[in-house]
């Protein structure tokens, strides 16, 4: 955000950023806007898979949500730092008849590493290692391939190794929740973009999400987002309540 205020919606989580702050969105994520955009002034900075170089990616964890949003720069010259970087990199993207196509791109390609590590070190230094242990790690990576297959802890600690202990000490020392709850949270997040975003019955959208049927899906739902399938559909699509 360069000027003004903003609130809006990722992934169905509110948030509100003013000057200076940064929102880190992911492909596949939902963000919505929640206020008339001509209130504030900002930069969409938006690249496709594959542009940055793979330990950029690394570094960055370009892969991974930040745990917590809006990115808050801490002082003035971590402020500072980032502007100027954003700066020169839409001087030098606005720029593209001054040098060869292909020069170009690497300028660009240069500078937006230059950008997105310097966000993740605002990550780290706003959460703490936010990636946590190896074990936290791979466990996250192996929720994210197989949530719509196996909602069980005990099947991850048995794929990746570990004791159903270990994955929970490890993923609360992040998140602050056991490691059950972020199964689940990764699920119902699915099954709410499905909801709103395509016209699959609920027992479909289950299906998808690995329940063996309408009834176990609307008892999970209602139990983690209060309301039916139906219902949550209905009022983020904007319906009558």
């Amino acid at each position: 955000m360069r000027s003004g205020a903003l609130r809006c919606s990722l992934d169905f989580t509110d948030h509100a950023l003013s000057e200076g702050d940064w929102l880190w969105a992911r492909p596949g994520q939902i963000l919505q806007f929640g206020t008339d955009l001509a209130q504030a002034r900002g930069t969409v900075v938006l690249f496709p898979s594959g542009f940055l170089g793979g330990p950029t990616v690394e570094a960055a964890r370009v892969d991974q949500p930040a745990p917590r949003q809006p990115l808050v720069p801490r002082d003035e010259d971590q402020r500072q730092a980032l502007r100027r970087v954003l700066d020169l990199l839409e001087s030098e993207y606005d720029r593209l008849a001054d040098l060869p196509v292909d020069v170009h791109i690497e300028i660009v390609r240069h500078l937006l590493a230059v950008l997105v590590l310097r966000l993740a070190h605002l990550r780290v230094t706003q959460d703490g290692d936010e990636a946590g242990s190896e074990a936290y790690r791979r466990f996250r990576q192996a929720v994210e391939r197989d949530f719509t297959r196996s909602h069980r802890v005990e099947e991850y600690a048995r794929q990746l190794g570990y004791s159903v202990r270990t994955l929970t000490r490890a993923t609360r020392a992040v998140t602050g929740s056991g490691a059950k709850r972020l199964i689940d949270d990764r699920v119902l997040l699915e099954a709410k973009r499905l909801l709103v975003h395509t016209d699959l019955s609920a027992a479909a959208v289950g299906e998808r999400v690995g329940f063996p049927g309408a009834t176990a899906f609307t008892r999970f739902f209602r139990q983690r987002a209060g309301e039916t399938p139906a219902a949550f559909r209905n009022r983020a699509r904007g319906g009558p309540r």
